[in-house]
């Protein structure tokens, strides 16, 4: 019988780690270092790297959606930002994807794909409505794909679950599959939310203490709602 799965955002890493209550079934997320300590490029404000790869479509709402993700390049700094890929490893991806452009893009297509099928399924989960089967049979592909590539490592004594192939362009998505696929077998998907501001919407999971965040980010919707109050008490 498999260990029950948590997730959770780990203080001390730039990223997320799927916790376990045994440690046998575990993922182990790359570690940092000096190299991880510059300023990152994506906001990661979800508590979990699907939601926060979700969120790298901006501004859904608005009518006119930017994608910050224009390229296979701006995909691997968003798993190096988000924890799932190593300095080395994204790196590596670099190179192979200069070397191999077509094959690239079309990783990044199934990506973004993948990305597009989450937010269905998990606005429908916010909005308390029905899971439609189409985004929810391509999620369940890729996490397919992804258990595909998972095998165990000896590992001090014992074993570890790896992915076996991280030079691969499409090892990113992996990740994300599996952190997607954690995150609807938990009990945090009850906590999903999404930002309260009509222009942002993106999604996270809410560990407040009663529940009752609001917003992305006190610094920008959050400050952002203040402010309108403010000069709206001034008229």
């Amino acid at each position: 019988m498999l260990a029950k799965i948590t997730l959770t955002c780990q203080s001390g890493l730039t990223g997320y780690m799927i916790g376990f209550r045994d440690d046998w079934f575990r993922f182990p997320m790359p570690k940092t270092s000096p190299e991880q300590h510059r300023p990152p490029r994506f906001e990661l404000i979800a508590g979990n790297v699907c939601l926060d790869f979700i969120n790298t479509l901006d501004n859904r709402p608005g009518g006119h959606p930017k994608e910050l993700l224009p390229s296979y390049i701006d995909l691997v700094h968003f798993a190096q930002d988000s924890g799932i890929l190593t300095p080395r490893e994204a790196k590596n991806l670099v190179e192979h994807a200069r070397a191999k452009p077509e094959k690239a893009q079309s990783a990044l297509q199934k990506a973004v794909e993948l990305r597009e099928a989450m937010y269905e399924v998990f606005m429908a989960i916010v909005e308390r409505g029905t899971v439609p089967a189409p985004p929810l049979a391509l999620l369940n592909g890729y996490i397919k794909e992804a258990a595909a590539h998972a095998v165990l490592q000896p590992v001090d004594r014992r074993f570890a679950w790896r992915f076996d192939d991280l030079s691969s362009l499409a090892s990113p998505r992996w990740r994300i599959a599996r952190a997607a696929a954690e995150l609807l077998a938990s009990d945090q998907l009850s906590l999903i939310r999404t930002c309260s501001s009509e222009t942002c919407q993106w999604l996270f999971i809410d560990t407040s203490k009663n529940h009752h965040r609001r917003w992305c980010s006190m610094k920008v919707c959050g400050n952002r709602a203040k402010v309108r109050r403010f000069y709206a008490k001034r008229k």
